[in-house]
């Protein structure tokens, strides 16, 4: 446990900011964050895999996501549009794809970082105001405008990159 030294609220141990008053814990002073520079993450891009081919998804699966660094595949069905974010601990934004798990943070990606959307016979993605931006096919996207994607595109959230795998809609 770690005692507050503003409130003396007992957290969990590896807490950084106190759930009770917000403090920043002992420790968590030491953690720094870093800018990604355009040319980094257009220089990932570049290294990209050729398109994979999801394996069996759910029928109803109209978009899966590649992450290329682990190689995991998450199929997504059900409704029109996903946010896509990580979360953040005692904060109230939730993203509908919480990508966490995959190094989010150390990626650069937002709690907030950008959505898909289908609309119709087309599929689109827009970058919600990000720290790091959105990029598609090592361009950077403008903030809050929709561009299209299509299947195999290339999309990074920081430096998170993730190829699109549209199925036919």
């Amino acid at each position: 446990m770690i005692i507050c030294s503003n409130c003396q609220h007992e957290n969990v141990s590896g807490t950084l900011f106190c759930v009770e008053c917000g403090a920043q814990l002992n420790g968590a002073e030491s953690l720094t964050t870093q800018s990604i520079t355009q040319d980094q993450i257009v220089d990932d891009l570049q290294k990209a895999t050729p398109v994979a081919e999801p394996p069996s998804s759910p029928a109803n699966s109209w978009l899966s996501l590649h992450l290329m660094d682990s190689g995991k595949i998450l199929p997504l069905a059900s409704r029109n549009e996903f946010t896509m974010g990580r979360l953040s601990e005692g904060q109230p934004i939730m993203p509908d794809i919480d990508l966490t798990p995959y190094q989010a943070y150390a990626s650069g990606v937002s709690r907030l970082h950008a959505v898909v959307k289908r609309e119709g016979d087309r599929v689109v993605i827009m970058d919600l105001g990000s720290s790091n931006g959105t990029y598609l096919n090592g361009r950077r996207l403008a903030p809050h405008t929709e561009e299209p994607l299509k299947h195999g595109d290339v999309v990074a959230l920081g430096k998170l990159k993730i190829q699109v795998l549209l199925r036919n809609i």
